[in-house]
């Protein structure tokens, strides 16, 4: 029988640190009215000085395996998708999992800015789905506090940090038994990576650099993208959009969440939102959004949950997973 991912288990972990619109207003020339009316975001969270992507990632891993029922001894593969990596090198997974006690398999970075944790989860699902692991660790962590440029209001205003994870295990299935994770879609555009990129890096000027992005036309490409992949996802499991429970897409910004919404004829309460109180976390705002709603009851077994996200490279992606 083919072998599936099944998620038996969600965590999340967040800074302690918030940072409202109004407390940024007294660093940049901007305003709490105008980042509601343009992003949705009231407030995020920021490390404080110490605090590390690794630290937050582990957390994150910790109640993943803790709702999982499951140690760090029983996980095969760690996956962690970041963009903030603590050191160029080794890779933050291995750092994960050696701080969770795991002294076999495997584990390593995957790095498609904030699509992921999309990216992620669909190479330890295609672990799982050639019988090579049997319990796989997904990770979406970040500090994209580092990498903003403080005085440059267009980009600081957007983001914030945060860590959540999955637990995936396999389990086998009838062919044909919609259950688990039904498939992911990759996809990215290279001739687009000057819309959003980060100015240096160790290969190019040795600086790490700071985030810059065309706003509009990113969102622009969101949206019509986003769109495309869900339609992708459902058409490859023979579904329609009646039949999504629950869209958990990347939390970018509200406008970007309410026209993929649009697009696909989706309720807003079909849709979970996070963005207000966590801002856009790159690869960690899907599997926060996705804990949120699984642990307040409103994701339940059964439902049809499809996971979104659109980030620099230009990268986007979609799973689509049974409950």
């Amino acid at each position: 029988m083919p072998l599936r991912s099944k998620i038996t288990g969600t965590g999340a972990h967040l800074p302690d640190q918030v940072v409202t619109n109004d407390d940024l207003a007294k660093k940049v020339d901007t305003s709490d009215e105008w980042i509601v009316e343009r992003t949705g975001i009231r407030e995020r969270r920021i490390v404080r000085e110490g605090e590390t992507t690794s630290a937050l990632a582990f957390q994150a891993a910790e109640n993943a395996l803790e709702a999982a029922g499951l140690t760090g001894q029983d996980i095969d593969l760690v996956v962690v998708a970041t963009t903030t990596p603590d050191n160029t090198f080794p890779s933050t997974a291995t750092k994960v999992q050696a701080m969770l006690g795991m002294d076999h398999g495997a584990a390593f970075d995957v790095q498609a800015v904030c699509s992921g944790f999309v990216y992620a989860l669909s190479v330890a699902d295609n672990f799982i789905r050639a019988g090579q692991t049997k319990r796989a660790l997904v990770i979406g962590a970040e500090v994209f506090s580092k990498i903003l440029d403080w005085e440059d209001r267009t980009t600081c205003v957007l983001f914030g940090d945060g860590a959540g994870a999955v637990v995936l295990e396999a389990q086998e299935v009838e062919e044909g038994e919609q259950t688990g994770i039904l498939s992911t879609h990759l996809h990215s555009d290279g001739k687009l990576r000057d819309l959003l990129y980060v100015d240096g890096g160790p290969g190019t000027n040795g600086q790490v650099g700071h985030v810059r992005m065309l706003g509009r036309e990113v969102f622009r490409h969101a949206v019509t993208n986003l769109a495309s992949v869900v339609g992708e996802a459902l058409e490859a499991n023979g579904l329609t959009q009646d039949d999504i429970d629950w869209l958990v897409p990347h939390q970018a910004n509200k406008r970007i969440l309410d026209g993929t919404a649009r697009k696909l004829g989706l309720p807003a309460e079909r849709v979970v939102v996070t963005v207000d109180r966590h801002a856009n976390t790159s690869a960690a705002s899907v599997p926060l959004a996705l804990d949120e709603a699984v642990r307040d009851g409103r994701i339940k077994a059964g439902d049809l949950v499809l996971m979104e996200a659109m980030g620099g490279g230009l990268t986007w992606g979609a799973a689509l997973v049974r409950w």
